[in-house]
């Protein structure tokens, strides 16, 4: 069965002021004010939160993984209680999900998120259920570039790995796909979009308008 796995945080929604508006809280807590920014910084905010907590500490000269990982539970639960206050879907994501349901594809959702606050952001923008698997940076005991995460995410949406693509936005995805020995998809449209071609992924992806006949390039219909 065909299977297409989306990335979720620059690749199917614009997540990157509410993560980065949840890193800010804890630079406050320090007493240090909004450290980030939320469109200089928005690349940063797709890599993760350890990742904001790193930049942000770097720049107040108190980095160390120490104190990383002393903030990163309190950014978690400053995510989790405003997870969808700027958040919004890409224009057409969704309309290109359905599209490949329609044609029989089967979607699933490959985050580096964790799972807990994946479904609860899915859940809150109303899409939770167009996906029939969802695996988070936490539902494994590896995450991306790891493939387990991929290949998980594939079975529990009842496809196969050997008819699957990926859709992500970061080196990250594109490792992910490589290890896994799939194409890997790299939208143009997030914060690092202007560099994703130096990834050389299978194909990128300008607008979701395009994804449903990109997909029946890299996946054809194989006759039974």
């Amino acid at each position: 069965m065909r299977t297409v796995i989306f990335d979720l945080d620059g690749t199917l929604a614009d997540t990157s002021a509410d993560l980065i508006a949840s890193a800010n809280h804890c630079f406050r807590a320090m007493g240090a004010g909004d450290v980030l920014d939320p469109v200089a910084d928005a690349a940063t905010a797709f890599h993760g939160g350890r990742a904001m907590l790193s930049l942000g500490l770097t720049r107040l000269e108190k980095h160390s993984d120490g104190e990383v990982e002393r903030w990163y539970p309190e950014l978690l639960a400053a995510y989790g209680a405003a997870i969808d206050v700027h958040t919004t879907l890409y224009p057409g994501a969704m309309q290109a999900v359905t599209a490949l349901r329609d044609a029989g594809v089967r979607v699933g959702i490959c985050t580096n998120k964790p799972e807990r606050l994946a479904d609860t952001l899915l859940t809150r923008l109303g899409v939770r259920d167009a996906f029939a698997s969802m695996i988070g940076a936490d539902t494994l005991p590896v995450r991306k570039p790891d493939p387990a995460p991929y290949v998980a995410a594939v079975e529990r949406a009842g496809g196969s790995v050997a008819q699957s693509c990926l859709i992500g936005d970061t080196t990250t995805d594109r490792e992910t796909a490589r290890a896994a020995g799939v194409p890997c998809v790299l939208v143009t449209f997030g914060p690092t979009g202007g560099d994703v071609a130096a990834l050389e992924p299978e194909e990128l992806l300008a607008h979701y308008d395009d994804l449903p006949a990109l997909v029946a390039r890299l996946l054809p219909v194989v006759a039974a």
